[in-house]
């Protein structure tokens, strides 16, 4: 039997675009002998589109952040949104810009118990926060959210707060150096694709290790 290709997928919790990408990535796996290895990358959005904070009523009460970032950050969730609704999700756009490396730390926690574990920790973190539901930056909110896709938190506040943190960092220096800059970033051997609408390119170079031979599926998705 030939062995699955590895390819390293990037993302992030507070990213829309990283969640409109989850499912259609997933998808790989069942269309390609590939196996994804999914890696937090934590964006620093603050260093390229400001910051700026919410209260209840969408108000801004604290803004760092340009006419210019304004309109691209407006534009970008009326997109997502728009996105989102043809394939049934809920995209909220949050009230501040969130830490999420709490949250990254736990995907690779729940990476260390398994597939499905990952895949129902991976699934619930994306759907919960964008429905403002979750408290990333709360380490009991991220514990509880891996104890309910199965995971044992057994020396997770350990983990967190020494070895899981350096982990991540590493990941992030890593993919610093392969180019990363934004997720969803799929890296197949050196070569980095950045968004979703790079689909149909990353099949064509899959094409090779295609499950049924010669068939490569269609798909032009919308613009990251």
């Amino acid at each position: 039997m030939d062995q699955a290709k590895t390819i390293t997928v990037y993302s992030d919790y507070k990213s829309p675009y990283a969640y409109l990408a989850k499912d259609l990535i997933y998808g790989l796996e069942d269309e390609f002998k590939v196996r994804l290895e999914w890696l937090p990358y934590t964006l620093d959005i603050p260093s390229y589109l400001g910051s700026a904070r919410l209260d209840e009523r969408g108000v801004v009460v604290e803004s760092v952040r340009n006419a210019h970032q304004w309109r691209r950050v407006r534009y970008s969730y009326m997109d997502c949104r728009r996105q989102a609704r043809k394939r049934g999700l809920v995209i909220l756009g949050p009230r501040k810009i969130w830490d999420s490396s709490i949250a990254a730390i736990g995907m690779l926690w729940a990476k260390r118990q398994g597939g499905a574990v990952f895949r129902a920790y991976h699934d619930r973190m994306f759907e919960r926060f964008w429905r403002r539901e979750l408290d990333i930056e709360d380490a009991k909110v991220i514990a509880a959210v891996l104890a309910k896709a199965g995971a044992d938190t057994t020396g997770f506040d350990d983990y967190l707060a020494g070895e899981g943190r350096r982990e991540h960092d590493a990941i992030r220096e890593a993919a610093e150096a392969a180019g990363v800059f934004g997720v969803p970033s799929v890296l197949i051997d050196s070569e980095l694709f950045w968004g979703r609408e790079h689909l149909p390119e990353i099949r064509e170079t899959l094409a090779p290790l295609a499950r049924v031979a010669g068939a490569v599926a269609e798909t032009s998705p919308p613009a990251r």
